[in-house]
């Protein structure tokens, strides 16, 4: 059977109230979001800044390394930190995913 065929096949046999009301869901769902909220403050903090500092002040118009200033520095630096985020979650994401199928596989109805 093929992983989609399975998972289909799963997805009609769970009682998904169930699942989240589980302790053990709702501490998985606690500690996706302990991991995952620090990066999503910095990243909208930086996101934000960025207009702010261009459209309120002067501080990113200097020049960096010859004619580039520190705006286009700065908005390099975001792609470099999406990039990063990214890879960051997606090696922590291998572990959600083991521990999801862990629950699913405790709450499947027989």
């Amino acid at each position: 059977m093929s992983n989609k065929a399975y998972k289909k096949e799963l997805a009609t046999d769970l009682d998904y109230e169930k699942i989240v009301n589980t302790p053990e869901f709702k501490s998985f769902v606690k500690r996706k979001n302990k991991f995952m909220t620090p990066y999503i403050i910095f990243f909208f903090a930086a996101y934000f800044l960025l207009p702010i500092l261009t459209g309120f002040t002067s501080i990113l118009e200097v020049r960096a390394i010859g004619w580039i200033t520190w705006t286009w520095m700065y908005s390099f630096g975001m792609f470099i930190m999406v990039w990063v985020f990214a890879t960051i979650y997606m090696k922590k994401a291998s572990g959600f995913d083991e521990e999801s199928e862990e629950i699913i596989a405790k709450n499947i109805l027989k």
